[in-house]
């Protein structure tokens, strides 16, 4: 699974940052992302909501999802796939039993403990955990999860998986694990060695100056492919 977190303000500091940010979205949706969390967390509920139906409009026709920050409230009023939900929010039940059938949820973790309990539970159809390398996103003091525990956190993360995607992890009844952190394509192969079903990341989808937005995607998305393909297909 390869999912987008979007932040504007690592797009442009300027006016155009929500019109860049749909660009990426729909570019990102079109090169073959399966989600894309939309963490704007500083936007009012009503700007949200416009700027999430912007995405699920630019992802139309795609395979890609589309979830939201912890806003349920939203989600629903903006059409999205379903909610991605702090860890520290409420509990996954509760979001899942507002929302329509074939909705996803997904939390972020950071133990492997938390992991279990919350995979146990049988709400969620996938976990974030990290953060696992530095990253703009996160203080420079932010404590960093390890490898080992990431790898533990993938193994305990069993339960039924609503989601409906074609994965070994699906298969095997685990709860997918995506990693988080400082990810790039590089790091893509040690975080799938370590048991991660995917991975989510915010600077990995951002073009270096210069270079085509959608070349770069459609590059970066079938490396992703082909590390993980490869990884699991040994597992």
């Amino acid at each position: 699974m390869i999912c987008l977190v979007t932040d504007r303000r690592r797009l442009s500091a300027g006016s155009d940052a929500i019109e860049r940010l749909v660009t990426v979205v729909g570019a990102a949706a079109r090169a073959g992302v399966d989600l894309i969390h939309v963490r704007e967390r500083d936007l009012d509920a009503r700007a949200l909501a416009r700027l999430v139906r912007r995405c699920v409009e630019a992802a139309e026709g795609t395979g890609a999802k589309v979830v939201v920050n912890d806003r349920a409230d939203v989600a629903l009023a903006a059409g999205a796939g379903g909610v991605h939900l702090r860890s520290d929010s409420i509990p996954a039940g509760a979001v899942r039993s507002l929302l329509p059938a074939g909705a996803i949820v997904g939390r972020s973790v950071h133990s492997a403990d938390e992991a279990s309990t919350i995979s146990r539970e049988g709400a969620v159809d996938y976990l974030v955990f990290g953060a696992l390398f530095q990253t703009p996103s996160k203080p420079p003091e932010h404590p960093l999860a390890t490898l080992d525990e990431l790898a533990a956190a993938c193994r305990r993360a069993v339960a039924p998986v609503r989601l409906k995607a074609d994965t070994p992890s699906a298969a095997k009844g685990r709860v997918p694990v995506l990693a988080i952190g400082g990810m790039t394509a590089e790091r893509a192969s040690i975080v799938a060695r370590a048991g991660a079903a995917g991975i989510a990341g915010i600077g990995l989808f951002i073009p270096p100056a210069g270079n085509a937005l959608d070349a770069h995607l459609h590059t970066i998305v079938a490396q992703l492919r082909e590390t993980f393909d490869t990884c699991q297909a040994h597992t």
